[in-house]
């Protein structure tokens, strides 16, 4: 099983969206993660990196916070 860790524009553990994503989709500018337990986070932005082998991807949020 192929699970990942997503950050929010850079890879810095204070940017850690979600662990344990087993899905990614991209829709109407929005990247939605869901996790292991089926819990999801809409993320507004755009799939910058994704890096299976070490299991993180990096999303570029629109509007950071």
């Amino acid at each position: 099983m192929c699970l990942s860790t997503v950050y929010k524009n850079k890879m810095d553990p204070a940017s850690i969206a979600m662990k344990n994503v087993m899905t990614i989709e991209c829709r109407d500018g929005l990247v939605i993660l869901t996790d292991l337990m089926e819990r999801q986070v809409a993320i507004e932005g755009e799939l910058e990196k994704a890096n299976l082998v070490d299991g993180y991807v990096i999303v570029k949020e629109t509007n950071p916070a």
